[in-house]
């Protein structure tokens, strides 16, 4: 078997995603760009090339079963194997929603429980939660001819349990929200179900913070890079097949559940 690492990293045409595809083929792995863009992902696929990195890219709409299954057939006929995959893929908003230039951090008031918009918080999980079970449910089979196969969610301190629960926490750094924050509360939950469920196969399967970077996400707004946001996960996707399983990290270690 090719001792080269093969990776699928989602929504990695840009931002924090295509850090970790750029670090991971720093690494000498050979990284696969999934973006729902075929001419955005095979350009963020192409610039990887050109510094010496061994890209490609697959058309992957994560919200969609039809485009994770396609996808998972051109791994599987291309590669034959995958080594890590690394559920990037987010949203905090609608297409055009509860997002302004004129806004120097991200306004959730839309997600706000009390008038909440339903169709808003059900787009939101559809990518942030229920995206990751359709992509990585996809690549099983992939994932199990790998030696050391491993699973990272991105997912976000800002829906840790522990620290929303502090009152002192209740300001307006932390933005009320029935769609984002619930999102990724409940992928760093299911992180820990997929483990559970995994550990016979030997997959390991960990959650992910990146921190505050400035990414379309936050209309650019974020304290960090995403170069610096990107560490944690290729740490994650880079670890010994005896490495940790079910836990949630940034890069400075452990996050609060």
């Amino acid at each position: 078997m090719n001792d080269t690492m093969i990776t699928l990293v989602t929504g990695a045409n840009k931002g924090i995603g295509r850090e970790i595809a750029a670090q991971l083929a720093a690494l000498g792995h050979t990284v696969v760009i999934g973006a729902r863009s075929a001419e955005l992902g095979e350009k963020a696929a192409a610039e990887l090339r050109a510094t010496g990195a061994d890209a490609t890219s697959v058309v992957l709409d994560v919200t969609d079963p039809a485009s994770a299954a396609a996808a998972a057939a051109a791994l599987e006929a291309r590669y034959g194997r995958l080594d890590a995959l690394v559920n990037n893929a987010g949203v905090s908003r609608p297409p055009g929603g509860d997002l302004s230039s004129q806004l120097p951090r991200l306004d959730l008031s839309s997600q706000r429980p009390r008038s909440a918009d339903l169709d808003a918080i059900r787009y939101i999980f559809d990518t942030n939660f229920f995206g990751v079970i359709t992509v990585t449910n996809a690549l099983l089979p992939q994932l199990r001819r790998s030696t050391a196969p491993r699973i990272v969610n991105v997912s976000s301190s800002g829906g840790s349990l522990a620290l929303m629960s502090d009152p002192d926490g209740w300001d307006d750094d932390h933005p009320i929200s029935a769609g984002y924050v619930p999102s990724k509360t409940a992928l760093t939950a299911l992180t820990v179900q997929y483990a559970r469920d995994l550990r016979p196969d030997g997959i390991l399967v960990n959650a992910v913070c990146p921190g505050y970077c400035a990414t379309d996400l936050n209309n650019q707004s974020g304290h960090r890079t995403p170069a610096q946001g990107a560490v944690a996960a290729v740490r994650m996707a880079t670890i010994d097949a005896d490495g940790p399983t079910g836990t949630f990290t940034d890069d400075q270690g452990p996050v609060p559940w």
